[in-house]
């Protein structure tokens, strides 16, 4: 049984920083393509990054310069780093590996 568990989220004041944590379980993350999706209370989700299998990556022009997402495959988890937060990045973080979603961490950027 596959599952995607995200962490890491939180409330926290513009300008700083959190990194969200993807942990997969029953499917081998080094495999696949991974992403993050992010959707905000009465919008559309979007997307937010992606690292491939081989270790590319690349993200939406919101995130490039702020995000940096990286993996760490002994523990078969994907991570979303996040600097400079802004408040319009407050949303639920979800990530995606074949198909497959997790339920999302809350990022809530306030002052």
């Amino acid at each position: 049984q596959v599952q995607l568990v995200e962490s890491g989220g939180g409330l926290v004041r513009p300008g700083e920083s959190l990194t969200l944590a993807c942990t997969a379980s029953g499917i081998d993350c080094s495999r696949s393509n991974v992403d993050w999706y992010r959707q905000a209370p009465g919008k559309q989700r979007e997307w937010v990054a992606v690292i491939s299998s081989s270790g590319y990556t690349t993200s939406t022009n919101v995130a490039k310069g702020r995000f940096t997402i990286s993996r760490d495959n002994a523990k078969n988890t994907v991570y979303l780093q996040m600097n400079s937060l802004k408040p319009e990045d407050t949303a639920v973080y979800l990530c995606v590996v074949d198909s497959y979603w997790g339920r999302g961490t809350q990022v809530t950027v306030s002052s």
